[in-house]
């Protein structure tokens, strides 16, 4: 078993619930994946639109921009959208328009969304992204999608 999957189990049943959880889990991810920004946003199904839960090394600035999301607007709207990992090697270059013109002003590179699931619905997203330009691997996003599950059955389980 790999050690971000164990230890991320071992965060979420450690019993300090909440915001806290979240938080820990966010750090254990960007020490694994050599990144420095992170996001987990729970989705508000009733009126589809994602919730900043937790964050790490995003500019202060940036997060009423980050607070509420709708479905299908920037990269985690698009993931619920498209119910798929969103990943973009350098957000500073994207011309896709999947990146909305504020993410450039995290500074971020590569970036890398998943969605967090419980019992196979989504239930939010957690995204990840570096300063350097980086496309994140198969392998690497199928590790955080592992921990989206974790983390996403860990959120309808309990009040994270």
């Amino acid at each position: 078993m790999n050690d971000l999957i164990a230890e991320t189990k071992a965060l979420l049943v450690a019993g300090t619930g909440g915001k806290a959880a979240l938080e820990q889990v966010l750090i254990a991810v960007l020490v694994h994946f050599k990144s420095q920004t992170g996001t987990i946003h729970r989705l508000e199904t009733e009126k589809n639109v994602l919730h900043l839960a937790a964050y790490l090394g995003l500019p202060p600035a940036l997060l009423d921009a980050v607070k509420v999301i709708p479905s299908g607007k920037g990269i985690a709207g698009q993931v619920v959208e498209r119910g798929e990992p969103v990943t973009i090697c350098n957000i500073q270059k994207d011309e896709s328009g999947v990146a909305r013109p504020g993410a450039k002003q995290t500074g971020v590179g590569g970036a890398l969304c998943v969605p967090l699931r419980a019992n196979g619905v989504i239930v939010g997203t957690i995204g990840i992204g570096t300063t350097r330009e980086y496309q994140y691997t198969p392998e690497e996003t199928k590790l955080l999608e592992e921990v989206g599950r974790l983390v996403g059955d860990s959120m309808s389980k309990q009040a994270l």
